[in-house]
């Protein structure tokens, strides 16, 4: 049985309007999704860890964030090293065992790091750790193994 062919091959010009339309929903997905949008704050790169290395903590913390330069961020705000020194006094005698978590860049001395750990033990906080990032995806898959038998 042989069915009748009722499709004509289109000859005529295109129509731009959809190729257009699909197109600038494509840009504006992109400019959306981008790294061209800012990012307000201080940019802290922290250092790598392991997943052995990036416990939690378990009894309440507060944060400081140390930018490369050796800046003092504490509550989303820059702070001098003596009023960093009042603000945590208060929060230990709200929170009687804390910890102080520390944001450091990965640039920053060791002995600004150890400046602040001083200044922490100084006003009653026990625990000073050191914030890290999970590493970076390699991209390869980890290797299969099947037992032989």
């Amino acid at each position: 049985m042989k069915f009748p062919r009722n499709a004509r091959i289109f000859r005529g010009q295109l129509d731009a309007a959809p190729f257009a339309g699909v197109f600038f929903l494509l840009v504006i997905f992109l400019l959306l999704n981008s790294s061209l949008v800012f990012t307000p704050g201080v940019r802290i790169q922290l250092p790598e860890a392991d997943g052995q290395a990036m416990a939690g903590v378990a009894k309440p913390s507060t944060i400081v964030a140390m930018d490369l330069n050796g800046q003092l961020y504490y509550e989303n705000q820059v702070i001098q090293e003596s009023d960093l020194r009042q603000r945590l006094e208060k929060a230990v005698k709200i929170h009687h065992d804390l910890a102080l978590v520390v944001q450091a860049d990965k640039a920053v001395r060791l002995e600004a790091f150890f400046r602040l750990s001083k200044l922490a033990s100084e006003v009653g906080i026990g625990e000073v750790l050191l914030a890290g990032r999970p590493p970076a995806y390699s991209g390869a898959p980890a290797p299969l193994s099947f037992p032989m038998k």
